[in-house]
């Protein structure tokens, strides 16, 4: 047996499973609260979203929080200094969705009226919102009926149908067969059930397929093999990358710091000095590489992994009594280097020279 089509009833153990055993996160209306009336929120569904990408759920929960009690409406956004939005954003990753976050809410701010569009195309042509993007916000937040394709639920269709092509070639053909399951009625709810059934039943390894309510009709299951789906194609080794950074520290315990070029890979983020290294080539490694002169020592090296290679960074640390002009750049007190822009590698390669930096207290 198949499941060429959602029947009613299908639908109906769905929302059934979906109404006793969603997830309660902070940005979404639960089915309870929706019989309450509590609609949801555009805003709240863009944020969460925008940082629901590549990043876990349980990671989002603290930013998204954060985002609300400093800006509660795009709005607010809208109006923020853009550095104060890369410091809040510092540690999520993946910055160029910080400054498409803070685009895009400008332009919903000035030319919405500060509403966001309710349909997939006008969310389209918003600034970071892609096709997924769209579809999550146009089902979830104003009940549109789009097809909503996650992670989560391209290994609850692939499992479904036993989908043999791999991934990412199989996304066209997965995005049709969720288009064709999404039901005219609650299709928001729809989304978010898929979302949650593969996030705590169809899991990658070992899923609880005893409990799910597609389990009838999961072709993968009747074939005993769910857990080789979703197939995807063999991955490309990372290339890895060489570098340096310098970690500077002066006689008032303070650390010097500066600004990343707003374009490019952790564009407008907060670095160390470092070599000139990239996704595409090597960066110096040695201590002639320095930014001034001053006594560097060697403290070793330090790893960080980007979505498209492997960095790894000498690090140098050097005390310099008489601190040089920050020319370009500025001193930072190491009790306040939490409050910047710090990208997780260029934590990592301060914490390397200066152990107790982001410890508490």
């Amino acid at each position: 047996m198949t499941c060429e089509t959602l029947t009613a009833d299908d639908a109906a153990l769905l929302f059934t499973w979906y109404d006793r055993h969603h997830r309660d996160l902070p940005w979404r209306v639960s089915p309870p609260m929706a019989r309450q009336g509590v609609v949801a929120d555009p805003y709240h569904v863009w944020l969460s979203e925008v940082m629901l990408q590549q990043t876990t759920v349980q990671a989002v929960k603290a930013y998204f929080d954060k985002f609300l009690r400093f800006w509660p409406t795009v709005e607010d956004l809208a109006a923020a200094d853009t550095d104060d939005v890369m410091k809040a954003w510092a540690g999520l990753g993946y910055y160029a969705r910080a400054r498409n976050l803070k685009k895009c809410a400008e332009v919903v701010a000035r030319g919405h009226g500060g509403r966001f569009p309710d349909t997939e195309e006008g969310l389209k042509a918003l600034p970071g919102v892609g096709a997924y993007t769209a579809a999550a916000i146009a089902a979830i937040a104003f009940n549109r009926r789009s097809a909503v394709l996650d992670g989560n639920v391209e290994r609850v269709i692939s499992r479904l149908y036993a989908i043999e092509t791999p991934l990412p070639a199989a996304k066209t053909e997965m995005r049709q067969r969720v288009s064709r399951l999404t039901p005219a009625d609650r299709p928001g709810d729809f989304a978010q059930a898929m979302m949650d059934l593969g996030a705590t039943i169809c899991t990658p390894k070992r899923p609880t397929c005893a409990l799910c309510p597609f389990r009838m009709k999961c072709m993968a299951l009747s074939s005993a093999v769910p857990e080789t789906f979703p197939i995807k194609a063999a991955k490309k080794e990372k290339p890895v990358r060489l570098g340096a950074a310098f970690v500077a520290i002066d006689g008032a315990d303070a650390v010097y710091l500066r600004k990343r070029p707003e374009t490019g890979l952790l564009g407008g983020m907060t670095e160390v000095p470092g070599t000139d290294w990239s996704a595409r080539r090597d960066g110096e490694t040695s201590v002639d590489a320095r930014p001034f002169v001053a006594p560097w020592e060697s403290c070793g090296t330090i790893t960080h992994v980007f979505t498209h290679f492997e960095l790894r960074l000498s690090v140098y640390r050097a005390n310099v009594a008489d601190a040089p002009p920050a020319v370009g750049g500025w001193w930072e007190p190491i009790a306040s280097l939490k409050r910047q822009a710090l990208p997780t590698v260029m934590k990592k390669a301060i914490a390397k020279a200066i152990p107790h930096a982001f410890k508490p207290g």
